[in-house]
Protein backbone atom coordinates (compact mmCIF):
# COMPACT_ATOMS: atom_id res chain seq x y z
CA UNK A 1 0.00 0.00 0.00
CA UNK A 2 2.80 2.21 1.04
CA UNK A 3 4.43 1.48 -1.92
CA UNK A 4 1.26 2.47 -4.17
CA UNK A 5 0.89 5.73 -2.73
CA UNK A 6 4.64 6.22 -3.15
CA UNK A 7 4.37 5.68 -6.93
CA UNK A 8 1.28 7.99 -7.10
CA UNK A 9 2.72 10.68 -5.21
CA UNK A 10 5.37 10.37 -7.97
CA UNK A 11 3.56 10.10 -10.63
CA UNK A 12 1.73 13.55 -9.58
CA UNK A 13 5.18 15.25 -8.83
CA UNK A 14 5.90 14.20 -12.52
CA UNK A 15 2.89 15.63 -14.09
CA UNK A 16 3.41 18.80 -11.57
CA UNK A 17 7.27 19.82 -12.52
CA UNK A 18 6.22 18.77 -16.40
CA UNK A 19 3.34 21.49 -16.83
CA UNK A 20 5.43 23.79 -14.52
CA UNK A 21 8.57 23.17 -17.40
CA UNK A 22 5.71 23.88 -20.41
CA UNK A 23 4.25 26.95 -18.55
CA UNK A 24 7.92 28.69 -18.60
CA UNK A 25 8.27 27.34 -21.92
CA UNK A 26 5.61 28.88 -23.23
CA UNK A 27 6.56 32.09 -21.47
CA UNK A 28 10.02 32.26 -22.81
CA UNK A 29 9.28 30.89 -26.28
CA UNK A 30 9.70 33.80 -29.30
CA UNK A 31 7.49 33.92 -32.33
CA UNK A 32 8.24 31.91 -35.65
CA UNK A 33 9.36 35.31 -37.91
CA UNK A 34 12.41 35.83 -37.18
CA UNK A 35 15.23 37.52 -38.93
CA UNK A 36 17.56 35.23 -40.14
CA UNK A 37 20.25 37.57 -41.93
CA UNK A 38 21.13 41.32 -41.93
CA UNK A 39 20.60 43.35 -44.93
CA UNK A 40 22.52 45.12 -47.80
CA UNK A 41 22.85 49.21 -48.21
CA UNK A 42 20.83 49.51 -51.41
CA UNK A 43 19.44 53.31 -50.40
CA UNK A 44 19.98 56.49 -48.12
CA UNK A 45 17.17 57.23 -45.33
CA UNK A 46 16.12 60.54 -47.40
CA UNK A 47 15.81 57.97 -50.77
CA UNK A 48 11.69 57.77 -50.96
CA UNK A 49 12.44 54.37 -51.71
CA UNK A 50 13.45 53.94 -47.83
CA UNK A 51 10.56 55.81 -46.80
CA UNK A 52 8.01 53.52 -49.40
CA UNK A 53 9.84 50.26 -47.84
CA UNK A 54 9.13 51.13 -44.15
CA UNK A 55 5.53 52.07 -44.88
CA UNK A 56 4.36 49.41 -47.10
CA UNK A 57 6.64 46.36 -46.06
CA UNK A 58 6.93 46.97 -42.35
CA UNK A 59 3.31 48.67 -41.35
CA UNK A 60 0.97 51.83 -40.88
CA UNK A 61 1.92 54.34 -44.36
CA UNK A 62 3.44 57.51 -43.59
CA UNK A 63 0.78 60.35 -42.58
CA UNK A 64 2.06 64.14 -43.21
CA UNK A 65 0.48 66.85 -41.66
CA UNK A 66 2.13 66.33 -38.00
CA UNK A 67 3.36 68.19 -35.25
CA UNK A 68 5.61 66.82 -32.92
CA UNK A 69 6.92 69.03 -29.66
CA UNK A 70 9.69 66.97 -27.63
CA UNK A 71 9.43 67.55 -24.01
CA UNK A 72 12.12 66.53 -21.10
CA UNK A 73 11.82 64.92 -18.03
CA UNK A 74 8.88 65.35 -15.71
CA UNK A 75 9.34 68.66 -15.12
CA UNK A 76 7.85 68.95 -19.17
CA UNK A 77 6.22 65.91 -19.61
CA UNK A 78 3.93 65.08 -16.79
CA UNK A 79 2.06 68.76 -17.02
CA UNK A 80 2.20 68.76 -21.09
CA UNK A 81 0.10 65.23 -20.09
CA UNK A 82 -2.04 66.59 -17.31
CA UNK A 83 -2.97 69.66 -19.34
CA UNK A 84 -4.73 67.44 -22.12
CA UNK A 85 -6.13 65.39 -20.04
CA UNK A 86 -8.04 68.19 -18.01
CA UNK A 87 -9.03 69.30 -21.20
CA UNK A 88 -10.33 66.51 -22.50
CA UNK A 89 -14.34 67.03 -23.88
CA UNK A 90 -15.22 63.44 -25.01
CA UNK A 91 -12.66 60.58 -24.44
CA UNK A 92 -9.01 59.45 -22.87
CA UNK A 93 -7.31 56.45 -23.62
CA UNK A 94 -4.34 55.46 -21.84
CA UNK A 95 -1.80 52.44 -22.11
CA UNK A 96 1.22 52.45 -19.71
CA UNK A 97 3.63 49.76 -18.38
CA UNK A 98 4.64 51.40 -15.33
CA UNK A 99 2.11 53.06 -12.83
CA UNK A 100 3.32 53.24 -9.45
CA UNK A 101 1.98 55.03 -6.29
CA UNK A 102 3.09 58.21 -4.92
CA UNK A 103 2.63 61.60 -5.49
CA UNK A 104 2.83 61.59 -9.79
CA UNK A 105 0.22 58.20 -9.67
CA UNK A 106 -2.21 60.53 -7.42
CA UNK A 107 -2.64 63.52 -9.79
CA UNK A 108 -3.05 61.04 -12.56
CA UNK A 109 -5.54 59.47 -10.83
CA UNK A 110 -6.93 62.38 -9.38
CA UNK A 111 -7.27 64.04 -12.82
CA UNK A 112 -8.22 60.76 -14.94
CA UNK A 113 -11.20 60.54 -12.02
CA UNK A 114 -12.27 64.14 -12.51
CA UNK A 115 -12.72 64.26 -15.97
CA UNK A 116 -14.86 60.98 -16.05
CA UNK A 117 -17.26 62.52 -13.70
CA UNK A 118 -17.50 65.33 -16.32
CA UNK A 119 -18.86 62.97 -18.33
CA UNK A 120 -15.52 62.26 -21.00
CA UNK A 121 -15.39 58.57 -21.40
CA UNK A 122 -12.18 57.62 -19.90
CA UNK A 123 -10.29 54.40 -21.02
CA UNK A 124 -6.99 53.04 -18.93
CA UNK A 125 -5.22 50.22 -19.86
CA UNK A 126 -2.20 48.96 -16.89
CA UNK A 127 0.60 46.01 -17.41
CA UNK A 128 -0.06 44.03 -14.71
CA UNK A 129 3.48 43.54 -13.63
CA UNK A 130 4.30 47.28 -14.18
CA UNK A 131 1.60 48.69 -12.03
CA UNK A 132 1.37 45.65 -9.24
CA UNK A 133 3.27 48.76 -7.14
CA UNK A 134 -0.14 50.58 -7.55
CA UNK A 135 -2.38 51.28 -4.33
CA UNK A 136 -5.71 49.59 -4.35
CA UNK A 137 -6.93 53.19 -3.40
CA UNK A 138 -6.13 54.92 -6.71
CA UNK A 139 -7.39 52.05 -8.59
CA UNK A 140 -11.01 52.41 -6.73
CA UNK A 141 -10.37 56.15 -6.94
CA UNK A 142 -10.64 55.78 -10.68
CA UNK A 143 -13.27 52.82 -10.76
CA UNK A 144 -15.51 54.44 -8.60
CA UNK A 145 -15.46 57.14 -11.05
CA UNK A 146 -16.42 54.73 -13.68
CA UNK A 147 -13.06 55.63 -15.34
CA UNK A 148 -12.73 51.85 -17.35
CA UNK A 149 -9.27 50.76 -15.48
CA UNK A 150 -8.21 47.48 -16.92
CA UNK A 151 -4.89 45.04 -16.18
CA UNK A 152 -3.04 43.87 -19.31
CA UNK A 153 -2.70 39.64 -18.64
CA UNK A 154 -3.47 39.68 -14.71
CA UNK A 155 -2.12 36.54 -13.03
CA UNK A 156 -4.96 34.41 -14.45
CA UNK A 157 -4.74 30.77 -15.66
CA UNK A 158 -5.78 31.29 -18.59
CA UNK A 159 -2.80 33.66 -18.87
CA UNK A 160 0.14 31.63 -17.59
CA UNK A 161 1.49 30.72 -20.84
CA UNK A 162 2.03 34.76 -21.61
CA UNK A 163 2.49 35.98 -18.43
CA UNK A 164 6.26 36.74 -20.19
CA UNK A 165 4.73 39.08 -22.96
CA UNK A 166 3.99 42.33 -21.34
CA UNK A 167 2.51 45.65 -22.52
CA UNK A 168 5.44 48.11 -22.50
CA UNK A 169 4.08 50.50 -24.90
CA UNK A 170 3.40 54.03 -23.09
CA UNK A 171 0.55 55.72 -25.43
CA UNK A 172 -2.01 58.56 -24.04
CA UNK A 173 -4.66 59.78 -26.69
CA UNK A 174 -6.89 62.58 -26.09
CA UNK A 175 -10.15 63.58 -27.97
CA UNK A 176 -8.89 61.25 -30.76
CA UNK A 177 -6.14 64.68 -31.46
CA UNK A 178 -3.67 64.62 -29.12
CA UNK A 179 -1.27 61.89 -28.84
CA UNK A 180 1.58 61.43 -26.75
CA UNK A 181 4.12 58.60 -26.99
CA UNK A 182 8.09 57.85 -25.23
CA UNK A 183 9.52 56.12 -22.38
CA UNK A 184 7.85 58.03 -19.39
CA UNK A 185 6.37 55.78 -16.39
CA UNK A 186 3.89 56.99 -14.14
CA UNK A 187 6.29 57.01 -11.12
CA UNK A 188 7.73 59.34 -8.60
CA UNK A 189 11.44 59.01 -9.86
CA UNK A 190 10.22 60.68 -13.12
CA UNK A 191 9.28 63.91 -11.82
CA UNK A 192 11.85 66.59 -11.87
CA UNK A 193 14.71 67.53 -13.95
CA UNK A 194 16.67 64.61 -13.83
CA UNK A 195 18.66 66.70 -11.15
CA UNK A 196 20.21 64.02 -9.19
CA UNK A 197 20.27 59.95 -9.11
CA UNK A 198 16.24 60.00 -7.77
CA UNK A 199 15.22 61.76 -10.73
CA UNK A 200 15.15 59.93 -14.53
CA UNK A 201 16.70 61.14 -17.64
CA UNK A 202 13.80 60.77 -20.24
CA UNK A 203 11.92 62.11 -22.97
CA UNK A 204 8.22 62.22 -24.09
CA UNK A 205 6.92 63.70 -27.38
CA UNK A 206 3.20 65.68 -27.86
CA UNK A 207 1.85 64.93 -30.97
CA UNK A 208 -0.72 66.39 -33.36
CA UNK A 209 -2.05 65.48 -36.67
CA UNK A 210 -3.55 62.49 -38.70
CA UNK A 211 -0.81 60.25 -37.07
CA UNK A 212 -2.71 59.96 -34.36
CA UNK A 213 -5.10 57.92 -35.96
CA UNK A 214 -2.20 54.93 -35.64
CA UNK A 215 -2.06 56.02 -32.06
CA UNK A 216 -5.63 55.50 -31.49
CA UNK A 217 -5.32 52.06 -33.44
CA UNK A 218 -2.67 50.99 -31.40
CA UNK A 219 -4.25 51.27 -28.24
CA UNK A 220 -7.10 49.97 -29.49
CA UNK A 221 -4.81 46.69 -30.26
CA UNK A 222 -4.23 45.90 -26.77
CA UNK A 223 -7.77 47.02 -25.16
CA UNK A 224 -9.37 45.00 -28.15
CA UNK A 225 -7.31 41.76 -26.62
CA UNK A 226 -7.77 42.76 -23.10
CA UNK A 227 -11.88 43.29 -23.29
CA UNK A 228 -13.08 42.27 -27.01
CA UNK A 229 -14.24 45.75 -26.82
CA UNK A 230 -14.05 47.91 -30.63
CA UNK A 231 -13.69 51.91 -29.48
CA UNK A 232 -14.70 53.41 -32.68
CA UNK A 233 -16.52 56.60 -33.72
CA UNK A 234 -15.75 60.47 -34.70
CA UNK A 235 -14.75 60.80 -30.61
CA UNK A 236 -12.07 58.22 -30.76
CA UNK A 237 -11.74 59.00 -34.46
CA UNK A 238 -12.36 62.37 -35.37
CA UNK A 239 -11.55 64.21 -38.93
CA UNK A 240 -8.16 65.15 -38.58
CA UNK A 241 -6.24 67.95 -40.72
CA UNK A 242 -2.82 69.12 -41.31
CA UNK A 243 -1.06 70.89 -38.43
CA UNK A 244 2.31 70.59 -39.21
CA UNK A 245 4.09 69.55 -42.00
CA UNK A 246 6.05 66.41 -40.43
CA UNK A 247 5.73 62.66 -42.40
CA UNK A 248 5.09 60.22 -39.34
CA UNK A 249 3.97 56.85 -38.62
CA UNK A 250 3.32 54.22 -35.35
CA UNK A 251 4.99 51.28 -35.44
CA UNK A 252 3.36 48.33 -33.30
CA UNK A 253 4.90 45.55 -32.11
CA UNK A 254 2.95 42.08 -30.05
CA UNK A 255 4.45 38.44 -29.85
CA UNK A 256 0.72 37.68 -30.89
CA UNK A 257 1.17 39.44 -34.22
CA UNK A 258 5.07 38.87 -35.04
CA UNK A 259 6.80 40.85 -33.32
CA UNK A 260 10.00 40.58 -34.77
CA UNK A 261 8.62 43.70 -37.64
CA UNK A 262 10.20 45.94 -34.78
CA UNK A 263 13.18 44.78 -35.04
CA UNK A 264 13.28 44.62 -38.54
CA UNK A 265 12.84 48.10 -38.64
CA UNK A 266 15.25 49.48 -37.06
CA UNK A 267 17.26 46.63 -39.00
CA UNK A 268 15.90 48.30 -42.24
CA UNK A 269 17.14 52.04 -40.72
CA UNK A 270 20.96 50.93 -40.12
CA UNK A 271 21.01 49.54 -42.94
CA UNK A 272 19.84 52.38 -44.86
CA UNK A 273 22.31 54.56 -42.98
CA UNK A 274 25.08 56.77 -44.88
CA UNK A 275 26.55 59.35 -42.59
CA UNK A 276 25.60 58.86 -38.59
CA UNK A 277 23.47 56.75 -36.38
CA UNK A 278 23.16 58.38 -32.97
CA UNK A 279 21.10 55.83 -30.09
CA UNK A 280 19.99 56.50 -27.05
CA UNK A 281 18.85 53.53 -25.57
CA UNK A 282 18.47 52.82 -21.59
CA UNK A 283 18.66 48.79 -22.11
CA UNK A 284 21.12 48.17 -24.47
CA UNK A 285 21.42 43.78 -25.50
CA UNK A 286 21.79 43.60 -28.68
CA UNK A 287 21.69 40.48 -30.57
CA UNK A 288 24.36 39.04 -33.40
CA UNK A 289 22.32 40.77 -36.06
CA UNK A 290 21.73 43.76 -34.39
CA UNK A 291 26.20 43.86 -34.38
CA UNK A 292 26.78 42.65 -37.45
CA UNK A 293 24.45 45.42 -38.90
CA UNK A 294 26.05 47.99 -36.84
CA UNK A 295 29.55 46.82 -38.45
CA UNK A 296 28.69 47.14 -41.55
CA UNK A 297 27.40 50.83 -41.07
CA UNK A 298 31.41 51.12 -39.68
CA UNK A 299 32.45 49.41 -42.28
CA UNK A 300 30.68 52.29 -45.48
CA UNK A 301 32.67 54.93 -42.84
CA UNK A 302 28.94 55.52 -40.76
CA UNK A 303 29.63 57.18 -37.23
CA UNK A 304 27.88 55.30 -34.95
CA UNK A 305 27.14 56.78 -31.16
CA UNK A 306 25.55 55.03 -28.41
CA UNK A 307 24.74 56.33 -25.26
CA UNK A 308 23.81 54.06 -22.29
CA UNK A 309 23.43 54.17 -18.88
CA UNK A 310 26.13 54.74 -16.89
CA UNK A 311 26.75 53.87 -12.76
CA UNK A 312 22.92 54.29 -12.13
CA UNK A 313 20.94 51.67 -13.90
CA UNK A 314 18.07 49.91 -12.36
CA UNK A 315 18.72 46.12 -13.76
CA UNK A 316 22.83 45.11 -12.76
CA UNK A 317 21.91 42.05 -15.20
CA UNK A 318 21.33 44.15 -18.06
CA UNK A 319 24.54 46.00 -17.77
CA UNK A 320 26.14 43.11 -17.54
CA UNK A 321 24.61 41.31 -20.48
CA UNK A 322 25.13 44.42 -22.59
CA UNK A 323 28.25 45.36 -21.82
CA UNK A 324 29.64 41.55 -23.04
CA UNK A 325 28.68 42.27 -26.43
CA UNK A 326 30.36 45.89 -26.25
CA UNK A 327 34.11 44.35 -28.09
CA UNK A 328 33.45 43.84 -31.42
CA UNK A 329 31.84 47.11 -31.69
CA UNK A 330 34.39 48.92 -30.09
CA UNK A 331 37.21 47.61 -31.79
CA UNK A 332 35.38 48.40 -35.20
CA UNK A 333 35.04 52.26 -33.77
CA UNK A 334 31.51 52.39 -32.63
CA UNK A 335 31.37 55.29 -30.03
CA UNK A 336 29.90 53.78 -26.34
CA UNK A 337 29.03 56.76 -24.01
CA UNK A 338 27.74 56.34 -20.45
CA UNK A 339 25.35 58.86 -18.95
CA UNK A 340 26.88 60.17 -15.42
CA UNK A 341 24.16 62.39 -13.80
CA UNK A 342 21.36 59.84 -13.36
CA UNK A 343 19.51 56.89 -14.60
CA UNK A 344 19.03 57.51 -18.49
CA UNK A 345 15.81 56.08 -19.96
CA UNK A 346 15.56 57.65 -23.30
CA UNK A 347 15.02 55.90 -26.14
CA UNK A 348 15.53 57.57 -29.77
CA UNK A 349 17.22 56.87 -32.80
CA UNK A 350 18.25 59.27 -35.31
CA UNK A 351 19.84 58.44 -38.24
CA UNK A 352 21.59 60.82 -40.99
CA UNK A 353 19.91 63.74 -39.80
CA UNK A 354 16.75 62.86 -41.56
CA UNK A 355 14.94 60.26 -39.45
CA UNK A 356 13.95 60.03 -35.71
CA UNK A 357 12.16 56.86 -34.34
CA UNK A 358 10.91 57.44 -30.46
CA UNK A 359 8.59 55.92 -28.17
CA UNK A 360 8.54 52.39 -25.93
CA UNK A 361 11.08 50.30 -27.68
CA UNK A 362 14.35 49.42 -26.07
CA UNK A 363 17.21 48.06 -27.94
CA UNK A 364 17.30 44.27 -26.59
CA UNK A 365 15.46 41.30 -27.52
CA UNK A 366 12.73 41.49 -24.96
CA UNK A 367 11.62 44.91 -26.70
CA UNK A 368 11.80 43.03 -30.34
CA UNK A 369 10.41 39.85 -29.49
CA UNK A 370 8.41 39.47 -26.31
CA UNK A 371 7.12 42.86 -24.93
CA UNK A 372 4.16 44.90 -27.25
CA UNK A 373 5.80 48.06 -27.91
CA UNK A 374 5.06 51.38 -29.51
CA UNK A 375 7.02 53.62 -31.43
CA UNK A 376 6.43 56.21 -33.46
CA UNK A 377 9.07 57.39 -36.85
CA UNK A 378 9.11 60.83 -37.88
CA UNK A 379 10.86 61.46 -41.09
CA UNK A 380 12.39 65.35 -41.28
CA UNK A 381 15.53 66.99 -41.08
CA UNK A 382 14.53 70.14 -39.40
CA UNK A 383 13.01 67.54 -36.75
CA UNK A 384 15.89 64.95 -36.81
CA UNK A 385 18.46 68.09 -36.56
CA UNK A 386 16.39 69.25 -33.46
CA UNK A 387 16.78 66.13 -31.53
CA UNK A 388 20.22 65.78 -32.70
CA UNK A 389 20.97 69.13 -30.45
CA UNK A 390 19.27 67.51 -27.66
CA UNK A 391 21.79 64.12 -28.12
CA UNK A 392 24.49 66.44 -28.29
CA UNK A 393 23.50 68.09 -24.92
CA UNK A 394 23.40 64.42 -23.11
CA UNK A 395 26.86 63.55 -24.80
CA UNK A 396 28.27 66.01 -22.77
CA UNK A 397 27.01 64.36 -19.63
CA UNK A 398 28.67 61.42 -20.71
CA UNK A 399 32.25 59.85 -20.72
CA UNK A 400 33.44 57.58 -23.22
CA UNK A 401 33.79 53.49 -22.51
CA UNK A 402 36.85 52.43 -24.97
CA UNK A 403 37.92 49.75 -26.24
CA UNK A 404 41.12 49.59 -23.99
CA UNK A 405 38.39 49.63 -20.58
CA UNK A 406 36.93 46.69 -22.09
CA UNK A 407 39.49 44.37 -22.50
CA UNK A 408 40.73 45.53 -18.89
CA UNK A 409 37.26 44.29 -17.43
CA UNK A 410 37.96 42.49 -14.27
CA UNK A 411 37.47 38.60 -13.83
CA UNK A 412 34.63 39.15 -11.66
CA UNK A 413 32.81 41.18 -14.33
CA UNK A 414 33.63 38.36 -17.30
CA UNK A 415 31.99 35.79 -14.57
CA UNK A 416 28.95 37.61 -14.41
CA UNK A 417 28.39 38.27 -18.01
CA UNK A 418 28.90 34.47 -18.63
CA UNK A 419 26.37 33.98 -16.30
CA UNK A 420 23.79 36.40 -17.64
CA UNK A 421 24.48 36.23 -21.15
CA UNK A 422 22.69 32.98 -22.20
CA UNK A 423 19.14 34.66 -20.88
CA UNK A 424 19.82 37.76 -22.37
CA UNK A 425 17.00 37.82 -24.73
CA UNK A 426 14.76 38.11 -21.56
CA UNK A 427 16.52 40.66 -20.01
Amino acid sequence: MQSRKKRNWTIAATVAATIAAVVVAMNFATPEKKLQQTMPHRHAVSDPQFRREMGVMLGPGLLGGNHVVALENGDEIFPSMLEAIRGAEHTINFETYIYWSGEIGKTFADALAERSRAGVKVNVLLDWVGSIKIDDALMKEMKDANVKVELYRPLKWYNLGRLNNRTHRKILVVDGKIGFTGGVGIADQWDGEAQDPDHWRDLHFRVEGPVVWQFQAAFNDNWIKTTGEVLNGAEYFPSLTDVGDLDAHMFTASPAGGSASMHLMYMLAIAASSETIDLQAAYFVPDDLIVEALLAARQRGVQVRIILPGQHIDSESVRLASKASWGDLLEHGVEIYEYQPTMMHNKMLIVDHEMVSVGSTNFDGRSFRLNDEASMNVYDHAFASSMSKVFELDLAETTRYTYETWQQRSLKEKFLESIVRPIQSQL
